[in-house]
C-alpha cells in the first residue's frame, strides 16, 4: 500500500488553522461574560446572585435569586453600573424558577445596547458540551443523562450538568458551546447522602449535579409582548 506524505507547508497551515480555531473557541467562551450579570438585593445578600442580560434592557435569573421582588428591590450590576430593576414577570422556586426583570439600558456601553442573547431553538441533549458564564469567568461542562440523578427526581429535574464545584450558581446562564445561545438558567444543586464515616456520625452529603431550567420552559415563561 502506498504511503501518502503531506507537504510541510500544508501541515504547518493545518496546525496554524487548528490553533486559531482553538483560540477562537476560548475567545468565544469569554465573550459570554458580556451577558453575565450580578444581582443584588436591598440590602445586598451575603452570597453572589447571578443573571443573564438578554438585551434591550431585559435580565433573566432564577426566581429565588431576587426573592420576593417587592421586598428585596433588586439591583443589577452590569458593565460597572449598579442599576435598579423593575419586575416584568416573577416565578417561584416551587413552580418555575425564573424571574424576568428590566433595567434602564440608556447609559450602557453601545456594544451592550446593540447586543442580544438569543434563546436556543432546540432542547439540550445528554453529552452536549455547554458553557456556564458568570461575570468573573466561564467554565465548560457536559449535560448528564437523566440516569445520573436519583430516580425520584427524574421527570422534574432532567436537565442537569456535572462539574458542580467549577460552574456558576443560581441564576447563571447555561449556553450552547458552539452557537452561543441560551440553553437554560441554573436553578439548584442536586445532592445525595453519602455513607456515614463512623457509627453515630451524621450522614455526609455530596453534590452530584446542577439542575437548570431548560430553554423550553424559558420560552413558555417569557411574556409574548417581550421582544429582545
Amino acid at each position: 500500500m502506498a504511503l501518502a506524505f503531506m507537504p510541510f507547508w500544508l501541515a504547518a497551515l493545518i496546525a496554524c488553522v487548528g490553533s486559531v480555531a482553538s483560540a477562537q473557541a476560548l475567545s468565544d467562551d469569554g465573550a459570554l461574560k458580556t451577558f453575565a450579570v450580578h444581582i443584588n438585593r436591598t440590602p445586598p445578600q451575603s452570597w453572589p446572585g447571578y443573571g443573564v442580560y438578554l438585551g434591550n434592557g431585559f435580565v433573566l435569573t432564577a426566581a429565588h435569586v431576587p426573592g420576593n421582588f417587592a421586598e428585596t428591590k433588586p439591583h443589577v450590576l452590569i458593565a460597572g453600573q449598579d442599576l435598579p430593576a423593575s419586575l416584568i414577570k416573577e416565578g417561584s422556586l416551587g413552580t418555575i424558577d425564573l424571574t424576568l426583570m428590566a433595567i434602564d439600558a440608556t447609559n450602557l456601553p453601545i456594544r451592550l445596547r446593540m447586543s442580544r442573547m438569543p434563546l436556543c431553538e432546540r432542547a439540550p441533549f445528554p453529552g452536549e458540551t455547554v458553557v456556564v458564564a458568570i461575570p468573573e469567568g466561564t467554565a465548560r461542562s457536559r449535560i448528564l443523562p437523566p440516569a445520573a440523578i436519583p430516580a425520584d427526581l427524574r421527570g422534574r429535574f432532567d436537565t442537569v450538568i456535572g462539574d458542580v464545584a467549577t460552574t456558576g450558581n443560581s441564576g447563571s446562564g447555561v449556553f450552547d458551546a458552539w452557537k452561543q445561545c441560551l440553553l437554560g438558567i441554573i436553578s439548584r444543586k442536586i445532592t445525595v447522602a453519602s455513607r456515614r464515616m463512623a457509627l453515630g456520625a451524621p450522614p455526609q452529603t455530596r453534590d452530584i449535579a446542577k439542575y437548570f431550567v431548560p430553554v423550553r420552559d424559558i420560552r413558555l415563561f417569557m411574556p409574548t409582548a417581550v421582544s429582545f
